[in-house]
């Protein structure tokens, strides 16, 4: 009988897939304890933006650790912390001064809700306690995120009993390079919506033009730039989930640059120390963190994750994001861009609906999931690992891969169509 001791997630253990123990990495490779070696086109859920056992990495992480691995933020602070949120204030869009830490990009989703929430509170607008989402997003596990996930098509459908209701509009449909006559119909969705309930919508949240888990949407500046407008308009909180768009992934630094706008709230995680450690950072604007400030201490924001602005978590971010700046990874994730898009757009195959790329993204979206199984087992037996979800083929590679590297993978994901 199969040991059960450890319980792995979105799998039916009865059935439990083949799981291969790494016993090393090394760059963009994972080596199994039997001794294969696997170019990772995912990089572990697209966190390890750097690869593995990055030596300035590691050392970051020795060094801190040899100080101190954990001290609480409640009447304490550590010099990490303090120099991480300041990083994080200069790098990211122009007006987003204040950092709030928590230990994972769902948990970071769940303070930028009940942030706003609190602020819609404090300013006395009792009646602003739902979001505003949209289908095919994916926010994460936890239940507040889960209740503004895809509803309907999204993984979350058996806890619709726990979950509380909130709106939701149309996913984007007009593509990443669409003019504006073609977003309007998406943006008159998202009015339509603001209009009916927007005295009871406290944020509206959405991935920026990459909609991840929920189905690798990707989708057209321009709606940012009309969501600004209309948040605006209706007196909602704009909040961006750049857990997985943030640190390149989109070709951009954060994937709010490509509208050239700024949130009111933006959630980062991820890539954000490099994989190495959960964490995650909810920034906020000088509105938001305003409604807070007050001699009132009912007004203090009511929340504190246990290991927020953990100083070794706090030390690789900051190393991690001097290695993203030092070694000029837009660079790199543009010649990856240019790999993608030479390799994968355009194929076709029968069981093919569409390709897509952006940044250092690719997907092939499938028409049935049945015609994606057995491509794991496929792809490790060509020697890279891939894992795909539903009807959706993809590689997130680590930044640092060669070009050829990525070439590998992509003809491992085209051949499996054409073996």
């Amino acid at each position: 009988m199969q040991d059960t001791s450890l319980w792995f997630p979105y799998a039916q253990m009865k059935h439990l897939e083949v799981n291969y123990e790494v016993e090393t990495g090394d760059g963009p490779y994972i080596q199994f304890t039997n001794g294969m070696r696997l170019l990772d086109a995912t990089c572990s859920w697209w966190c390890m933006i750097h690869g593995y056992r990055h030596p300035e990495l590691t050392q970051a992480l020795k060094d801190q650790a040899d100080k101190v691995a954990h001290v609480m933020l409640g009447g304490l602070k550590n010099a990490p912390a303090v120099a991480l949120a300041k990083k994080l204030v200069e790098i990211t869009p122009k007006g987003l001064n204040h950092v709030f830490y928590s230990d994972s990009g769902s948990v970071g989703m769940e303070v930028a809700m009940k942030m706003a929430v609190q602020f819609w509170q404090n300013q006395g607008c009792t009646d602003k306690y739902k979001m505003a989402s949209l289908t095919k997003a994916y926010h994460g596990d936890t239940t507040g995120c889960m209740s503004v996930c895809d509803p309907t098509e999204g993984m979350h459908s058996l806890f619709s009993g726990l979950l509380p209701k909130h709106h939701f509009a149309p996913a984007p449909t007009a593509c990443f390079d669409a003019s504006a006559e073609a977003v309007a119909q998406d943006i008159a969705q998202l009015r339509q919506l603001f209009e009916q309930h927007h005295h009871e919508i406290a944020g509206f949240l959405v991935e920026p033009l990459l909609q991840a888990a929920g189905g690798l949407n990707m989708y057209s500046p321009i709606y940012l730039q009309e969501a600004r407008k209309l948040c605006d308009e209706f007196e909602i909180l704009l909040i961006f989930d750049e857990v997985a768009t943030g640190f390149g992934r989109t070709g951009k630094l954060f994937a709010a640059e490509h509208a050239n706008v700024c949130p009111d709230i933006m959630v980062l995680s991820k890539g954000l120390t490099g994989g190495y450690i959960g964490h995650a950072a909810t920034l906020a604007n000088d509105k938001v963190f305003n409604g807070f400030w007050s001699d009132d201490k009912q007004k203090a924001f009511m929340h504190g994750p246990t290991f927020m602005g953990n100083p070794i978590a706090c030390a690789v971010a900051l190393k991690s994001i001097e290695i993203f700046e030092r070694e000029n990874y837009l660079g790199k994730i543009e010649a990856l861009n240019q790999v993608l898009k030479h390799e994968l757009l355009g194929f076709e195959h029968p069981a093919v609906k569409d390709t897509r790329v952006l940044g250092a993204t690719a997907v092939i979206e499938v028409h049935n999931a049945e015609s994606l199984q057995g491509v794991q087992q496929f792809a490790v037996e060509q020697g890279v690992w891939l894992r795909p979800f539903g009807r959706f083929l993809y590689t997130m590679p680590p930044y640092i891969i060669t070009e050829a590297e990525l070439t590998k993978i992509t003809q491992v994901m085209k051949a499996w169509f054409t073996r």
